[in-house]
């Protein structure tokens, strides 16, 4: 019996409340609808329904197994929908949020792009530095950049990012170099505003008996801000010693405009991510936008374009 057949058979008699009504819906004969609901409960080894003569009811199990097959049986939808000639376009207006420096530089200009693949999608994207509280503020979608807090968001790794510790020449001329992460507290540090990310700290990989371990530093210096970029200018005006991220400062290394500082001690990559909300039906412009990130962002020549 197709397996498929028999999850639409299980939402079908759920969501109705009746074995009867589910199979004049799917034009068959109540007995086929019965035949199905019990090879799907004898397969999994578990009472989803209790029926009776006058009812259909879930069981505790089949609560949470209802909620599973109607977001599996929506993303199989979806995934038929976006490959078809013929199949549902997207639209309806997508909100997604991203961090400043990087939402303009590596999301900005892909907007444009995924616009022409799906015209009937309007899009408004916010850039900034502060964590944005996507339920409460309605947003479909947020890229992040780093470790991701626990939370009931739904998040989908679209590429590694390493973070490095960087400073001008003249500013390392003139302080010297910090030899261990402990040390920073010499230096001018510059980091992100309480209100914005980063709350952990600067992350750095440090000798543990025949091994390593990741601990975070929570440097201190005379000027903080929330805006990332506005951290990267400070840091290239040679006011002191900022932790940013490979696709940011890329090319100031490779133009001797900064240099990386405890290189030995840098962290193992972290991740960025696409976020959203955990839903029983994730919008098809939602997956598509996911899909569209995480294949832009899985090429090698387009961060080397992008740096």
């Amino acid at each position: 019996m197709d397996k498929l057949k028999q999850l639409e058979s299980f939402v079908s008699v759920a969501t109705r409340g009746s074995l009867t009504a589910a199979a004049i819906a799917e034009g068959v004969a109540p007995a086929i609808m019965g035949r199905r609901l019990d090879g799907l409960e004898e397969r999994l080894g578990v009472k989803l329904l209790v029926r009776t003569t006058r009812r259909i009811s879930l069981t505790h199990e089949g609560s949470a197994f209802l909620e599973d097959c109607q977001r599996l049986l929506a993303d199989f939808a979806n995934a038929e929908a976006s490959v078809s000639a013929g199949g549902v376009k997207a639209s309806g207006h997508l909100r997604i949020t991203a961090p400043a420096g990087f939402g303009r530089r590596h999301v900005a200009p892909l907007v444009p792009r995924f616009r022409q693949q799906h015209a009937d999608v309007t899009l408004s994207l916010n850039l900034s530095d502060r964590v944005v509280d996507m339920a409460a503020e309605g947003y479909d979608c947020a890229v992040r950049v780093g470790d991701l807090p626990d939370s009931s968001l739904v998040s989908v790794r679209l590429a590694d990012n390493r973070r490095m510790c960087v400073a001008t020449p003249d500013y390392l001329k003139a302080r010297g170099r910090p030899q261990t992460p402990q040390e920073l507290s010499r230096f001018d540090c510059l980091v992100l505003s309480s209100d914005a990310s980063q709350t952990r700290g600067w992350a750095f990989r440090v000798p543990k008996g025949e091994g390593s371990e990741v601990v975070h530093v929570r440097p201190n210096g005379p000027m903080d801000c929330s805006d990332g970029q506005v951290l990267h200018e400070w840091c290239l005006a040679g006011q002191g010693i900022a932790w940013r991220s490979i696709w940011e400062v890329q090319s100031d290394i490779q133009q001797g405009r900064l240099e990386e500082v405890l290189s030995p001690y840098a962290a193992p990559p972290n991740g960025i991510y696409a976020v959203f909300p955990q839903r029983k039906h994730l919008p098809l412009r939602v997956r598509l936008w996911v899909d569209f990130l995480k294949h832009h962002y899985g090429q090698a020549d387009f961060w080397q374009n992008q740096a």
